[in-house]
């Protein structure tokens, strides 16, 4: 089982998983047909199936056009929203796409019909994969758009937290560096964190991936895997699991951005006083 990561839009991951011995391919998330296209061929392998995380345009829009391009084409999914939906998944129920295994585990929050699959071949040495849309991220997870702390909690401790360890995580979106910035506040002596941060800055200034992570790793550094650790409860001034939970998710969704400084020529012109007739004039 061979996985291309394919970076579209501003930060979205699609991916390609591939049977290698049948060249056979299923998608998850299609937003951008045409790059999905290109690797198809360039890979030579024939795309069977898209599965789709969730009904967000950013993971589902290149649906309709590649089912109308690659006739009886399936499409997987657990929300009506979800465009060229063929076949509608449940909680629990397995695929086989050649050798390629899939269980769909619903996680329900981030949208009300978020589902991830859980991918892995029999009798292979190789890890299995999670392809975790935008429920679980590097460093974090998910904003609670369509759910609740406790949904989200369950998602993250019992349905994904309670999978084989050594589980490469493929996430929606690349946004672990400000992930883990968020991930040093709230626990400021972890030094898993800041290694990782290190490590993701320098994908990011490499323009790389920083996917896969591995499910291990995430319970070292990853907040809202951490709830019951001291310093995570400290940070959030509760002791309740699903409190501390909400009380993260609050807290990152106003984490903001720092403030771009000036260029140089805008600097230059305060300097100057060249704005100053329009500020004398409020």
């Amino acid at each position: 089982m061979k996985v291309k990561v394919i970076s579209v839009l501003e930060d979205n991951y699609m991916y390609l998983v591939i049977d290698e011995s049948t060249r056979d391919a299923v998608a998850v998330d299609a937003a951008v047909p045409k790059r999905l296209l290109e690797i198809i061929r360039k890979e030579d392998v024939v795309l069977r199936a898209i599965l789709t995380t969730h009904h967000h345009w950013d993971h589902a829009r290149g649906n309709e056009e590649l089912a109308r391009l690659c006739p009886g084409l399936r499409v997987f999914g657990a929300d009506p929203r979800i465009g060229a939906l063929t076949d509608a998944v449940t909680h629990g129920q397995e695929l086989t796409f050649g050798a390629i295994r899939v269980r769909c585990l619903f996680t329900p929050c981030h949208t009300s019909g978020h589902m991830c699959y859980f991918m892995w071949e029999d009798d292979s040495p190789d890890a299995p994969a999670l392809f975790s849309g935008d429920t679980l991220f590097v460093g974090g997870c998910g904003q609670f758009f369509e759910g609740t702390a406790e949904q989200m909690y369950t998602n993250l401790t019992q349905t994904l937290g309670a999978l084989p360890k050594d589980t490469k995580v493929f996430c929606g979106h690349e946004c672990t560096v400000r992930n883990l910035k968020f991930a040093l506040k709230v626990e400021p002596e972890n030094e898993m964190v800041k290694e990782k941060l290190a490590w993701a800055k320098q994908r990011d200034e490499e323009d790389l991936p920083t996917v896969p992570s591995t499910l291990q790793e995430e319970f070292l550094y990853n907040p809202f895997l951490r709830v019951m650790e001291e310093p995570v409860q400290r940070f959030t001034g509760q002791t309740d699991p699903v409190e501390v939970l909400r009380t993260l998710r609050t807290e990152r969704d106003n984490f903001k951005k720092p403030k771009e400084r000036p260029n140089p020529p805008a600097m230059l012109a305060f300097d100057w006083g060249l704005f100053s007739p329009f500020l004398d004039k409020k």
